[in-house]
């Protein structure tokens, strides 16, 4: 194959060194440091500031709670999920209501990560919609139960999109031949579908596992001072304790289980093997439905839960035109005309970080996935690891991480637009990265040879050729850039300032102060906002590279 794989020209070298030292300055240097704060004493190495995190009882008890938390998160977040993905895959629904169930789903993604949150406080915390019209008295939603339910339904979306994916995938065939053996459905679902969806389960229980354990915003709206998680602690340790060693060694904590459940679930995917398609000819049947009974069960507790979360933005919605919630119901517009004054700053702070970090993170994903896929560079294994590692590591941990390195030493960045893109290009560009990559290996390097045969160069090649056919990969890790760029919370609380703020920790602090109509507000600019990108994104890659949108929708 003559691709150039074993010729590392001039561009490719200006690429790897520049590649290198940004994952050097903005990932490995702040991880050091990191480090350095929590094991340096008295200018040796010590443990005692770990020690310090396991003598505090509070501290223990917050570790224990994250587990809990994390693990039962997990076990709903996952059942709800593959009800979700069973309903979208294998019950005979009409294809306007799947593209409902997943519009749904998709919900979360493009929302503040304590939306889920402040619709459930407004529901059923004091003086709550539901609470009101069913004149029950007040619940105690706040600790575990709130937490729990919030992060469930935040989260369930992913594994909703890992067990689809999984149940797409399987070969109906197969249930159709424990069927045709006498088996009744609800067999051919045990001994067949179950089994063959176990990897995507047990890879969907990680997932959620590592997500909820490193969540930030829910618990510190949700958790309250009776179920501390890690988290917050570290959180509350250096803002209100301005503790910033005790607060790293919490993070330190933190990031050990975090990396061991990313660690187990990349080994999960790379042994576990369920081969349903084996390539051989022969017609493929229609998804077997599940039995009558079990299929009006599945679908009902699928819409209760969809009406439930739609019931729970439309109270977003409404909220935010209410004068006061809970107290004043009476419509009226000054919760958006507080947000386009006094947060308009915010807003503008937002967009402008987010787009920045877009641009950056697109040519940096290009960049990167260009050099895994194309060219055999030296440590190219350790230069996908470490573009990986902010965004394996707890939002938190790299938060503070950020604010050790920079905070003073050679580099002194904290309170500037620059460590707020270059924190969410470095940590949430690993997507774009790997869609590229992979985008960029189902290309033949024939096409581009032929370019190059033909008198083209390298350059013209990559821009006539190339980067059009990875169009609509790059757009995807571009708008899930812009996205998280938007809604981010875990990381860049740490970092915000009065020259620089952020939606998300506007939303924080309404809610803080109990201005939950406010927060509202913010909320809905925020998801119009994410709304608004993503149709443009889409609309680029409609107008410059058309073909290969048409050919993927005939594939």
């Amino acid at each position: 194959m003559r691709d150039g794989r074993a010729r590392l020209d001039p561009l490719t070298l200006a690429l790897l060194f520049v590649l290198w030292a940004g994952l050097s300055v903005f990932v490995l240097y702040p991880l050091a440091r990191l480090l350095a704060v929590v094991f340096a004493a008295d200018g040796g190495v010590s443990i005692e500031n770990l020690a310090k995190v396991f003598r505090n009882t509070y501290t223990r008890k917050a570790l224990v709670n994250s587990l809990v938390l994390a693990a039962a998160v997990a076990v709903s977040g996952t059942f709800w999920g593959y009800l979700f993905a069973y309903s979208a895959t294998r019950i005979p629904l009409p294809r306007a209501f799947r593209l409902f169930l997943r519009g749904v789903v998709i919900l979360p993604f493009v929302s503040p990560p304590f939306t889920s949150s402040i619709a459930l406080t407004l529901a059923l915390g004091p003086g709550g919609m539901l609470l009101r019209l069913f004149h029950v008295p007040d619940l105690n939603l706040y600790g575990f139960p709130g937490t729990w339910i919030a992060e469930t339904l935040t989260y369930f979306p992913i594994a909703f999109l890992a067990l689809s994916a999984i149940l797409e995938a399987m070969d109906p065939n197969l249930e159709e031949a424990a069927a045709s053996l006498g088996g009744s459905r609800w067999r051919a679902f045990r001994t067949v579908t179950l089994p063959l969806s176990v990897p995507g389960i047990a890879s969907s229980f990680l997932l959620l596992f590592g997500a909820s354990l490193t969540d930030f915003a829910t618990p510190l709206v949700m958790a309250g001072h009776a179920f501390p998680v890690l988290t917050t602690q570290a959180y509350l340790q250096i803002t209100g304790m301005y503790d910033l060693r005790g607060g790293a060694a919490i993070s330190f904590v933190l990031l050990l289980p975090a990396l061991a459940v990313y660690l187990l679930q990349q080994a999960w995917v790379e042994r576990r093997s369920h081969v349903t398609r084996t390539g051989r000819g022969g017609p493929r049947s229609a998804p077997r439905g599940a039995g009558r009974l079990a299929g009006i069960l599945v679908l009902s507790a699928v819409s209760a839960m969809t009406l439930f979360i739609l019931f729970l933005y439309s109270i977003i919605f409404l909220g935010s035109f209410v004068k006061v919630w809970g107290v004043d119901h009476s419509l009226t517009l000054k919760n958006y005309a507080y947000v386009f004054t006094v947060g308009l700053k915010a807003v503008r702070d937002t967009v402008l970080v987010a787009l920045a970090a877009t641009v950056f993170g697109t040519v940096v994903a290009v960049a990167t996935g260009f050099l895994s896929a194309r060219r055999e560079v030296p440590f190219r294994r350790t230069l996908g690891f470490i573009s990986l590692l902010n965004y394996i590591l707890p939002g938190t941990v790299v938060g503070i991480a950020y604010v050790v390195a920079f905070n003073s030493g050679p580099l002194v960045l904290t309170g500037t637009m620059t460590i707020l893109v270059a924190l969410c290009v470095f940590r949430y560009d690993a997507v774009g990265i790997r869609s590229t990559a992979a985008s960029l290996r189902q290309i033949d390097p024939s096409l581009e040879e032929a370019s190059l045969s033909l008198g083209a160069s390298r350059k013209r090649t990559f821009f006539r050729i190339t980067l059009p056919l990875v169009a609509p990969a790059v757009a995807g890790g571009a708008r899930y850039l812009f996205v998280v760029s938007m809604t981010a919370i875990s990381a860049t609380v740490f970092l915000v300032s009065v020259r620089w703020s952020l939606l998300t920790v506007r939303i924080l602090e309404c809610v803080t102060e109990l201005l939950f109509a406010e927060a509202a507000a913010f909320s809905v600019v925020l998801v119009l906002i994410v709304f608004a990108a993503s149709g443009v994104i889409l609309l680029l890659v409609r107008l410059f590279a058309p073909h290969v949108l048409s050919d993927a929708r005939r594939s």
